[in-house]
């Protein structure tokens, strides 16, 4: 990826950039001539989810400036954000732990860091503030009356933001659906369709046929990011903006085009069904399959985001074709081998 020079007056606080989207975020932004500063910790229980060995080698590969410190740290968030026009806030507890009692405090700094300095805040949004009564296509300003204790905290979450542009704090919220990518460990599709660390034989389909499902392909998700940060001053205090994604309509799309790319690079995979047997067996005894059961209703109707405000403030969405965005994501995820592996990351 091309660096563009620096130029003065574009420096970005990246919050979470060992993870998939802030990593990727970064990568986006130092390429287009912005100043990165990263405030990150060698070892964190706060850290961003999805942090896998392809992200910390792209990232530590960037150049951007490290800062030591902690995300529940308000001070030291200050610190790391003197001088920034934008703070990325894409840090998240890993693994589903702990989401009550650090992601609202965690934005409470980002907010205090961000009208100290001026800096407008970005922030990666999900589908998981909408209950049933929004779907089937959710446009930004649906309501948002979330079944899922996690929903509950990601509208708490983005009151927050909406509550601060009444204090002159500018923010920006992307949702899409669920993430995938070349450095994304920590998704369903690398941890649910495929089986992390094993060879690429079977792909496990989690959904109802004929439930759509919307996915998420995070450059195109940073690309989106980061022209909407270069036209921050032309939006709204409070901005949200839908990305529709890669839909698959059926629920069944997704499956098969990662066989078909897997075809091309002579594995042979089979489909089958997720075994949701084994979460509700394993959900009284460990966090992340109760978590799972309780996010399942994604997989049970249609959500579709619709993107026609986005759409009409770029002019289009930053779209990856998806047999495309499956080859970089498997090879970077290393089930199509070592030399395609390394030139995925390298891109």
């Amino acid at each position: 990826m091309a660096t563009r020079p620096l130029e003065t007056g574009r420096t970005a606080l990246v919050l979470g950039v060992g993870g998939g989207i802030g990593s990727e975020v970064a990568r986006q932004l130092a390429g287009a001539g912005w100043r990165v500063r990263a405030l990150q910790r060698a070892t964190s229980v706060t850290g961003a989810a999805g942090t896998s060995a392809a992200t910390e080698a792209t990232t530590n590969a960037l150049d951007i400036e490290r800062i030591q410190g902690d995300a529940m740290d308000r001070d030291a968030v200050l610190r790391a954000a003197q001088g920034c026009d934008v703070i990325v806030h894409a840090v998240n507890p890993p693994g589903y732990r702990r989401w009550a009692e650090l992601v609202l405090p965690m934005i409470d700094n980002t907010v205090a860091a961000a009208q100290a300095v001026g800096a407008t805040v970005v922030l990666p949004g999900t589908v998981y503030n909408f209950g049933p009564e929004a779907l089937p296509l959710v446009g930004e300003d649906a309501p948002q009356h979330p079944r899922t204790r996690k929903g509950a905290i990601r509208v708490a979450l983005e009151q927050r933001l909406e509550a601060a542009s009444a204090q002159g704090v500018r923010s920006i919220i992307v949702r899409a659906g669920d993430f995938f990518g070349p450095r994304v460990g920590n998704s369903w599709l690398a941890q649910g369709f495929l089986k992390a660390g094993q060879p690429l034989r079977t792909v496990r389909e989690p959904g109802r046929r004929g439930v759509g499902h919307a996915w998420a392909y995070v450059p195109d998700v940073a690309r989106t990011m980061r022209e909407l940060i270069e036209q921050r001053a032309t939006l709204a205090p409070f901005a949200r903006f839908h990305v529709a994604g890669h839909w698959d309509a059926d629920g069944t799309q997704m499956a098969a085009a990662i066989c078909r790319v897997a075809q091309r690079h002579g594995l042979q995979v089979q489909r089958k069904p997720f075994p949701w047997p084994l979460i509700y067996a394993l959900a009284p005894f460990a966090t992340t399959p109760r978590e799972m059961l309780e996010m399942r209703y994604l997989w049970r109707e249609t959500l579709e985001l619709d993107n026609a405000k986005l759409v009409a403030t770029l002019g289009r969405e930053p779209h990856t074709p998806l047999d495309t965005a499956l080859e970089a994501t498997l090879a970077g995820l290393g089930y199509l081998g070592e030399s395609v592996h390394a030139l995925a990351l390298a891109q």
